[in-house]
């Protein structure tokens, strides 16, 4: 087994999310499916709530900032004429979202969406969140020998999205940020070049990280 040895120093861990923590797939083909089965039922079930107008509005100013894209989707104002208009504007807010996410944009209004949605998936039971096998009993493990543990994540800080696609990138800004990298191997993610290889620090699981504390 390899192992990584968790520098005396080393205070702190942070984890991305997406291939580190959890499975692509389950951002792939749980996370994202819910959102373009699900948006019209939660529009339609929360409507009337503070939370999803302040949601809406925000979608409805990011699409007039995309009116100069192609296929971006209006959303109108409401001028209060009943449920057949409402019924139009949850229409168009459902194309937008529609369009957005088919363009896999990142907005902030898109993310804050989404994070709401999560939300009422995971607390009400028809969602449960999936993580490598080796990621909980590490991170007990690092907590109880004193190291606070910090997820970084590209979604929203409520929903903390589970799209952060693994990338070199990443490591790249944490060693530039003067953080000690190691790389997480994991099924499914993107390759990496035998540069890559021979430059970071490898590893296939959490169990390879060695703490000083731990000897």
């Amino acid at each position: 087994m390899v192992v990584f040895a968790v520098p005396a120093e080393v205070a702190v861990i942070l984890l991305d999310i997406e291939g580190t923590t959890t499975p692509i797939t389950y951002v792939k083909d749980t996370l994202f499916p819910y959102i373009r089965d699900n948006v019209k039922e939660y529009l339609r079930m929360h409507w009337e709530e503070e939370e999803c107008q302040q949601d809406i509005s925000l979608l409805r100013k990011q699409a007039e900032e995309d009116s100069n894209l192609d296929g971006f989707v209006p959303i109108p104002l409401e001028t209060g004429n009943g449920e057949h208009e409402v019924e139009q504007v949850i229409q168009a807010v459902v194309d937008n979202v529609h369009w957005q996410m088919s363009l896999d944009r990142k907005t902030t209004a898109l993310k804050q969406l989404q994070g709401h949605m999560w939300r009422a998936a995971y607390t009400t039971g028809h969602m449960k969140g999936e993580f490598f096998q080796d990621v909980v009993p590490a991170i007990r493990k690092w907590r109880e020998a004193g190291m606070k543990v910090y997820i970084y994540s590209s979604g929203s800080v409520e929903a903390q999205k589970l799209l952060f696609g693994y990338s070199t990138e990443e490591a790249n800004a944490a060693e530039e940020a003067d953080m000690h990298v190691a790389v997480v191997v994991r099924p499914g993610n993107a390759g990496l070049t035998d540069d890559e290889k021979s430059y970071y620090s490898l590893i296939t699981s959490f169990n390879e990280l060695f703490l000083p504390s731990s000897t």
